[in-house]
């Protein structure tokens, strides 16, 4: 059809004989028609004439008038239809019509001329519109107002929405966005999450960095109920960088100056009750310690740094030494 034999090879690879076969009954049946042999026929009842193509003369005789018509029409909807299909211009195709159609709109007076959002926070309006898929071309009469709602929810940054259409150029879009809760590390990526574990922005922009941070497999889902227990014991909770969910059962702390907190499985509220008062009576997080372990219900266990360990031991020894020579 275009010079380059695309059509015909499309008809070829579907039944080729039989594509031939019907576009010729059908060319043969539109001559007929054309030439007025059916009324001569209708004329001259008892002459029949001899058709030497048995087939064709039995589909004269029994298919009704312009089926030949029909026939053809369908034939090359068909191959059109099967090369779009084939070719992958399916979503082309859909789009342009779609333009074509807002366009007929947009001219008889329903282009979107005014747009109203409520509720944004995070996102701006520009991208609000992208995510309800409402562009310059959109127009009201043809615009699905539950198509762009359920596109809007499914973006991670809103929680629900409404869309109306008040006629015949303004749109509203009213939203509730989520809300950052906190940022959550795995594998050495970090990711904005919502309070119940929605990632809200796989990377992490500069006003987000005053969260609180997560770290661990399964930290997402549980970190509400754990930086909520942790908000009641301020003192703890001012000196913490990260909390870590270590084995999906129970909680680590890193302070922002190294020190890791060893917090037991259970009974954690008790544990952050005895490390705050610890801190508060001894001063414990100022000592020169890296570790405190709290895994055993009944001892809590100081892992001292370096130097400290260095000089406690030259301390006993210093002891020892004395010892000796009062001794002697």
């Amino acid at each position: 059809m275009d010079g380059g034999g695309r059509l015909a090879r499309s008809l070829r690879s579907l039944r080729p004989q039989a594509d031939l076969k019907a576009a010729a009954i059908g060319a043969v049946v539109l001559l007929r028609e054309r030439l007025g042999l059916d009324r001569v026929r209708a004329r001259r009842p008892l002459e029949r004439e001899e058709n030497p193509h048995r087939l064709i003369a039995l589909l004269e005789r029994y298919l009704p008038r312009r089926a030949g018509i029909a026939a053809t029409v369908l034939m090359l909807l068909g191959s059109a239809g099967f090369g779009i299909v084939k070719g992958g211009h399916v979503e082309e195709l859909t789009s342009a019509l779609s333009n074509a159609r807002n366009a007929i709109a947009n001219s008889a007076g329903f282009r979107i001329t005014a747009v109203a959002i409520n509720g944004r926070k995070q996102l701006t309006q520009d991208e609000v519109l992208a995510i309800g898929g409402v562009n310059g071309r959109s127009s009201l009469l043809f615009l699905d107002a539950a198509t762009v709602r359920d596109k809007l929810k499914a973006n991670p940054w809103i929680g629900d929405a409404t869309v109306q259409k008040f006629y015949p150029g303004q749109l509203q879009i009213d939203i509730v966005e989520r809300t950052a809760f906190a940022l959550w590390q795995q594998d050495g990526r970090l990711a904005v999450i919502a309070d119940d574990g929605a990632v809200l922005e796989p990377y992490v922009s500069r006003r987000f960095l005053a969260l609180p941070l997560v770290v661990g497999k399964g930290a997402d889902t549980r970190a509400r109920d754990f930086l909520a227990l942790l908000a009641r014991y301020p003192q703890v909770r001012s000196a913490t960088k990260a909390a870590i969910f270590v084995g999906e059962r129970r909680w680590n702390l890193r302070l922002k100056d190294g020190l890791d907190i060893r917090l037991p499985e259970n009974d954690v509220g008790n544990a952050l009750a005895a490390l705050s008062k610890l801190d508060k009576e001894d001063r414990l997080f100022s000592r020169d310690i890296v570790a405190v372990d709290m895994r055993l219900p009944d001892r809590l266990t100081v892992q001292l740094s370096e130097d400290a360990a260095k000089a406690r031991d030259e301390l006993f020894k210093d002891k020892k030494s004395k010892k000796k020579a009062g001794d002697a």
